[in-house]
C-alpha cells in the first residue's frame, strides 16, 4: 500500500512538471509553422548564401564566434523539421516537398562554399574545419537531442532561443562548408566526411522530429495501401540503421585509440623513469593493424637485455603484442628519427628561451638608462657654463659627476652628485649657498656637494 501510494505521489509529481499538454500550441499552428520553413528560393536562398559565405569565412579564420553567427541565420533547419513532420503525419507530399527544397539548399551551400575556398587565399585545414571530417556517434546523439528540442519548441506557445539553439548544437552549416573545402582542394577525404557528418545531422533531426509529432499524436493521414505503409516504415529504419553505423564504427576506433594511447603513456612514464634518461618524445599508434609505441631518448642508452626486461612488462598494461621501437643516443653509429621527436618539447624550449630574451632585453634597457644618466653628466657642465658665467661670474670651471660613497664602518653604499668647483676668488657663504641652491633646481637633484678645487 505504502509503494502504491509512494508511486502515485511521484507520478503525480512528474505528471505535473512534465506535461507538455499545458502550454502546446495547436496543433495545426504547428503544423502551419514547420510547412512555412521548408520553401527555399527569393529571399531565403539568398540568406542561406550570405549565410554560407560567413560560415566559411568562419573556418578559414578559425573563428567560432563567426561559425555561430552563420549558424544563428541559416534556415537550413525548415526542410529538414519538414521530413520529420511528413514523416510523422504520412503526408508524403510534404515528404516530397522537403527533400527537394533540402536538395536545392544543399546544392547552393556546396557551390557557394566551393566558390569561395577557390578563391580564398588561405588554404589550411585549420582545427574548426578539421572538427567536421570524422562524425562519431556522439554526432549522432547531438543531431537527436536537438532534433527532440527543436519540436518540442516549435508545438510550445512560447518557443523562446530553443530552434537557434538546436541550428548551433546540430551545426548543419560547417559540414556543408566542408565539403565545399574538399572539393575545391580536391581533398574527398574531407568532402565525405564533411558530407556524412550533414547527413546524420539531417537524418536524425528528421528521425526526432518524427518521433515527437508520434508522441504528441499528431494526425495522421490514412495510407489506402497499407503494405505501401510497411514498406515506407522499413526503409526510413533502415536509413537510420545504414547511417548510424558508419559513426559507430568510427567512434569504437576513437575509444580503442583512446584507450590504447592511455595505457601506452603510462606504460612509457612508469618504464622510462631511469636516472641519466629522458623521454623526448612518445606516440602509440595503429600501423596496418598492428598496435606500435614510438620512443625516443636521450641520456645513456639502454642495453638490449634492458630493453627486453621493459618490453616483457608490456602485458601488465594491457598492452601484449604491441611493438616497441625505441630511438636513443646520439653516436655517429646511431639515426635517430627526427621526425618522432615531439614539437610540443620544441615549442616548450623556444618559448623558455624567448621569457629568457625578454627578461635580458629588460636588463639591457635599465642599463642603458643608467649609462645614458651617467653620460649626461659629461657635457652638463658645458650646457649650464653660459648661465653660470652670468648668474655666478665668480666661477671659472665646473664639472659635475656621480660617485658612490661606502662607509667604512658599515659598509653601506651612497649616491652623490658631486660639483668640483674652480673660483676666480672665494664666495662668500651668502653666495656659495646661493649657488648649491641653484644647482640643485637646474640639475633636478636634491642635494650636490661642491668640492672646490
Amino acid at each position: 500500500m505504502f509503494f502504491k501510494e509512494s508511486f502515485l505521489a511521484v507520478r503525480q509529481f512528474l505528471g505535473h512538471y512534465l506535461d507538455q499538454s499545458q502550454d502546446r500550441e495547436s496543433e495545426q499552428v504547428t503544423v502551419e509553422a514547420i510547412r512555412e520553413g521548408i520553401e527555399f528560393k527569393g529571399s531565403t536562398i539568398w540568406i542561406l548564401i550570405f549565410a554560407i559565405f560567413i560560415a566559411s569565412l568562419g573556418l578559414n579564420t578559425n573563428s567560432t564566434a563567426v561559425i555561430i553567427g552563420a549558424m544563428l541565420i541559416s534556415p537550413l533547419m525548415g526542410p529538414i523539421m519538414g521530413i520529420g513532420l511528413g514523416l510523422g503525419i504520412n503526408d508524403f507530399e510534404l515528404i516530397k516537398k522537403s527533400f527537394r527544397n533540402l536538395g536545392v539548399a544543399t546544392i547552393f551551400s556546396v557551390l557557394t562554399s566551393t566558390l569561395y575556398f577557390l578563391i580564398s587565399p588561405l588554404n589550411e585545414a585549420r582545427s574548426e574545419l578539421l572538427a567536421r571530417t570524422s562524425p562519431t556517434i556522439y554526432d549522432v546523439l547531438i543531431a537527436l537531442f536537438g532534433g527532440l528540442a527543436g519540436i518540442v519548441a516549435m508545438a510550445a506557445k512560447q518557443k523562446g532561443n530553443v530552434i537557434p539553439g538546436v541550428a548551433i548544437a546540430t551545426a548543419l552549416m560547417p559540414p556543408l562548408c566542408t565539403a565545399g573545402f574538399g572539393l575545391a582542394n580536391g581533398n574527398m577525404h574531407y568532402f565525405f566526411g564533411a558530407f556524412y557528418l550533414f547527413f546524420i545531422n539531417s537524418v536524425f533531426i528528421a528521425f526526432a522530429t518524427t518521433m515527437g509529432v508520434k508522441a504528441m499524436k499528431f494526425s495522421k493521414k490514412q495510407f489506402v495501401d497499407k503494405d505501401r505503409e510497411k514498406t515506407v516504415q522499413r526503409i526510413v529504419y533502415s536509413i537510420l540503421l545504414l547511417t548510424m553505423t558508419p559513426s559507430v564504427i568510427i567512434t569504437y576506433n576513437m575509444i580503442r585509440q583512446n584507450y590504447f594511447e592511455t595505457s601506452a603513456f603510462q606504460f612509457v612514464n612508469q618504464q622510462f623513469n631511469l636516472p641519466d634518461i629522458q623521454v623526448l618524445s612518445k606516440t602509440a599508434s595503429f600501423e596496418s593493424g598492428q598496435k606500435v609505441i614510438r620512443v625516443s631518448l636521450i641520456g645513456q642508452e639502454l642495453s638490449k637485455d634492458s630493453i627486453l626486461a621493459i618490453e616483457s612488462r608490456l602485458p601488465k598494461y594491457g598492452l601484449a603484442g604491441t611493438k616497441l621501437i625505441l630511438s636513443q643516443g646520439f653516436a655517429s653509429n646511431k639515426e635517430i628519427d627526427l621526425k618522432s621527436l615531439n614539437s610540443m618539447m620544441f615549442q616548450d624550449i623556444y618559448k623558455d628561451n624567448q621569457q629568457q630574451i625578454a627578461l635580458l632585453n629588460k636588463k639591457v634597457d635599465s642599463l642603458r638608462t643608467v649609462v645614458s644618466r651617467y653620460q649626461q653628466y659629461d657635457t652638463i657642465g658645458v650646457a649650464i657654463s653660459p648661465e653660470i658665467k652670468v648668474l655666478f661670474p665668480l666661477v671659472e670651471n665646473i664639472a659635475v659627476t656621480k660617485s658612490v660613497f661606502s662607509s667604512v664602518e658599515t659598509g653601506k653604499l651612497d649616491t652623490m652628485t658631486l660639483a668640483v668647483v674652480r673660483y676666480a676668488k672665494p664666495m662668500s657663504k651668502a653666495e656659495q649657498s646661493r649657488f648649491v641652491q641653484w644647482l640643485e633646481a637646474r640639475l633636478a637633484v636634491k642635494s650636490i656637494k661642491i668640492v672646490p678645487e
